[in-house]
């Protein structure tokens, strides 16, 4: 089978415009949930992760030359990161590559206009494809919460498949009325930023980025240390249409499967990247399928704290960052997190540590009982 490399990566989000800034500033344990006060995305003020809409503009004038609005914010967020991808990259041929779209709403906003097919999830596919000229339209993959971990699994797959060598996986999602208005009918939303399982989390915090990775076959394309998605799983429990499973069976399944993929045991894992919501359901759920697996002593955060919930966006770029951990040997703090609350034991990081890392194995789960598991592991 195929060894899948993560080449590169680019991440756009309230932490920075690149993934080195998004990292340094995780190093630093800064978080971009702040107080929001806008009346287009919310009547009232609430704590979420915006992207700079300024920051943005000057960013994409850098890039593009429309003049007309053509593009939505989603839609440029997502541009500009593969665009610097590329640029950082001179050896990518984007029209070679397989290119999988991880959002889960889309353009929602949109869906207050009349007549506007951006609504529609095919439209990013459709403008991605106009802006890089590209023969062929991108997939585009919307699977809950774990729609950015699933892509990276796809894309895997299609390279091991040898329908492709080279994959670009795209994941996007804004901060919206529509999403904001569903967790707020769960009564879900924090009231000040999240804090992933700890006794005192109130619920989600919510945000929006975006984030490109470059999959490849090809190790020499790689500067520096190798680093490889060498399992995957994806299991769905069925339990609810937004609740996780009390036992935590379909996590469970994912990650035995995804461990038994890259041939490793429970105890080779160094680190875990959690989906960790803060929601008192998904971190108690998440704890007891750590537990089942025998990875309750491995250090484990979430980015949660940091970003927000990105929906799309998030286990891509949680994996990103899961990337960068191995390569510096760091590990981050799970922000906000204060005292256990949970009633399974898992090892919680909460403060900045060097370590020698090898292998990560990232996490997620959402509505309709899904969720995905990743084994990332850095290669002598």
């Amino acid at each position: 089978m195929r060894k899948v490399y993560l080449v590169d990566d680019s991440i756009i989000s309230p932490l920075g415009f690149s993934t080195q800034e998004n990292f340094q500033n995780l190093r630093k344990n800064n978080i971009g949930i702040k107080e929001v006060k806008n009346n287009d995305i919310w009547s009232a003020p609430f704590y979420g992760s915006v992207v700079d809409n300024d920051k943005l503009h000057e960013a994409w004038n850098l890039i593009s030359n429309d003049k007309n609005g053509n593009y939505s914010k989603l839609e440029k967020m997502m541009i500009l990161s593969v665009s610097k991808l590329i640029s950082n990259n001179p050896s990518l041929d984007i029209s070679r590559c397989g290119i999988v779209i991880s959002t889960t709403k889309g353009n929602i906003g949109q869906i207050k206009e009349e007549q506007n097919d951006k609504a529609y999830l095919a439209s990013i596919a459709k403008t991605i494809q106009g802006y890089f000229n590209l023969d062929q339209t991108p997939k585009v993959l919307s699977n809950a919460c774990i729609s950015g971990g699933l892509a990276l699994a796809i894309g895997k797959r299609m390279i091991q498949a040898q329908l492709y060598d080279d994959v670009i996986v795209i994941g996007g999602d804004l901060l919206s009325e529509f999403t904001l208005s569903g967790f707020f009918s769960f009564q879900a939303v924090s009231s000040a930023p999240c804090k992933p399982f700890c006794k005192n989390r109130t619920g989600i915090s919510l945000g929006e980025a975006a984030a490109s990775a470059w999959l490849s076959a090809d190790k020499k394309k790689i500067n520096g240390e190798a680093i490889s998605i060498s399992g995957d799983a994806s299991a769905n429990d069925a339990n609810h249409i937004s609740g996780p499973s009390r036992t935590g069976e379909g996590l469970y399944i994912s990650i035995t499967k995804a461990l038994k993929e890259a041939n490793l045991e429970s105890q080779q894992i160094d680190y875990i990247t959690a989906h960790g919501t803060a929601t008192p359901f998904n971190d108690e759920m998440e704890a007891i399928a750590f537990n089942r697996a025998g990875l309750q002593e491995v250090p484990l955060n979430s980015l949660k704290g940091y970003y927000g919930h990105t929906l799309g966006a998030s286990a891509l770029i949680e994996s990103i960052i899961a990337r960068h951990c191995l390569l510096h040997n760091v590990l981050i703090a799970s922000v906000g997190f204060e005292e256990l609350g949970v009633s399974q034991p898992v090892n919680v990081i909460t403060k900045n540590e060097t370590k020698e890392l090898t292998r990560v194995l990232k996490t997620a789960s959402g509505f309709g009982g899904c969720n995905v598991a990743l084994i990332i592991e850095k290669l002598a």
